[in-house]
């Protein structure tokens, strides 16, 4: 989830400080889920996807793999 929030958050054009005032997490919060120290519960989840105006499975699914 960690690398697919900060992509999404990056995408957006969004400063960390302004994806958790929307989102109504801390920013320090923030940090941790994008440094995969913390994980998300279903409600945090849901608050992140919807400030970053994605579906909440967009945050978890996993890396996709580049083809050789």
């Amino acid at each position: 989830m960690a690398a697919n929030l900060r992509r999404l958050r990056n995408e957006k054009g969004l400063a960390q400080d302004d994806l958790a005032y929307e989102a109504e997490v801390s920013r320090s919060y923030l940090s941790q889920l994008e440094k995969g120290a913390f994980y998300a519960s279903l409600k945090i989840l849901e608050k992140l996807a919807k400030a970053l105006k994605v579906e909440p499975y967009e945050l978890i699914l996993p890396p996709s793999r580049k083809r050789r």
